[in-house]
């Protein structure tokens, strides 16, 4: 298969949503990180984004809308809860996705067989605009191999899924750099099911109490259904083995240093690699969460650029606002590694 690299220009946008209403991929940007999208009302088009990424069935997908009246329009959900039109309200469209339960429009294969599906309205005007040039809603996860960092620009598409899709729409680097925030309104209680750059403070402003699912810090339960994309499985890996190492910033450049070799490297903060030294990649400012999360899978992706490094020591990032979102991906990218200084 040839992918096309197609540019964000009204010709383009058209020639994606040709090929979305044909069945056929396209890797679309959004603000968050590249979607690989398929027309979300077809089953068999859906199948072809899990064999594309090598993404395991029972782990479901993201349908992105272009509008809020699309969720009636297309049957996506059975109900819309109260809580969905306050939420979106405030924070559609956005990096935000809401768990519903499910319409008969939508197929199992997008749900992954659950009685829910998750629902985005994304912000990004590319993303958008191949939707409504698509005609239908797109179910989307990260467009990259399953388990390996998420793609924030058209390059790492492409260097991921080349050959494997039938287009890639460049719309430039995402801003975001982490994906939504995921959040079910389908249970008894409104609880987070991952976190992103719409923080649970945020979210509890507007809503009130909302629960945080024990999967969000910490690893799924083997015998736990998938709720949500990004719960269960090791993800946003690079090839080398990543290691969380939770200290203050004393210990952590000590330890690293006493660990240095050959095929070694930090993953650390500004103003660490002036004493550090293995190899420096720059997460970001210490105290700037945001900063963190849009540097984070550029700088997975940089370390699988040279293959000689072998072990990653990570900073491990506090939990506070979006350093939540930043810590549960991290985790999950080390395989929940974690080494404790005080323990050692």
């Amino acid at each position: 298969m040839n992918t096309l690299l197609l540019n964000d220009n009204e010709e383009d946008i058209k020639k994606a949503g040709e090929i979305l209403r044909e069945g056929g991929l396209v890797a679309i940007p959004t603000e968050t990180v590249y979607g690989l999208a398929a027309n979300a009302l077809d089953g068999g088009a859906v199948k072809r984004i899990f064999k594309a990424k090598g993404r395991p069935a029972d782990n479901p997908l993201i349908v992105h809308i272009a509008d809020f009246s699309d969720i009636e329009k297309y049957n996506l959900v059975s109900e819309i809860p109260e809580k969905v039109k306050i939420l979106a309200e405030k924070f559609w469209s956005g990096p935000l996705t809401i768990i519903m339960p499910k319409g008969k429009a939508v197929p199992d294969e997008v749900s992954a067989g659950l009685d829910t599906v998750a629902i985005r309205f994304p912000s990004h005007k590319v993303a958008q605009a191949v939707i409504k040039a698509a005609g239908c809603p797109l179910a989307a996860p990260s467009a990259n191999l399953s388990g390996s960092p998420s793609p924030t620009e058209a390059k790492h598409v492409m260097n991921d899924l080349n050959g494997r899709i039938d287009a890639v729409v460049d719309g430039g680097e995402c801003s975001v750099g982490l994906e939504s925030t995921v959040i079910t309104l389908a249970e008894d209680k409104p609880k987070l099911l991952r976190p992103g750059e719409i923080t649970v403070g945020e979210i509890e402003k507007v809503i009130g109490k909302i629960e945080v699912d024990d999967a969000v810090l910490n690893q799924l339960k083997d015998d736990k259904k998938v709720s949500s994309p990004g719960m269960k499985y090791k993800h946003y890996s690079p090839k080398a083995t990543v290691i969380l190492v939770d200290s203050n910033d004393e210990e952590y450049i000590d330890f690293v240093n006493k660990n240095n070799g050959k095929g070694v490297a930090a993953l650390c903060y500004y103003g660490d690699e002036k004493n550090i030294e293995a190899e420096c990649f720059i997460l970001g400012e210490k105290n700037n969460y945001k900063n963190q999360a849009q540097r984070l899978f550029k700088m997975l992706r940089k370390i699988d650029e040279e293959p000689e490094i072998k072990t990653v020591y990570a900073r491990c990032p506090s939990v506070d606002g979006v350093g939540m979102a930043v810590y549960n991906r991290l985790i999950r990218a080390a395989g929940f590694e974690v080494i404790k200084l005080e323990d050692v």
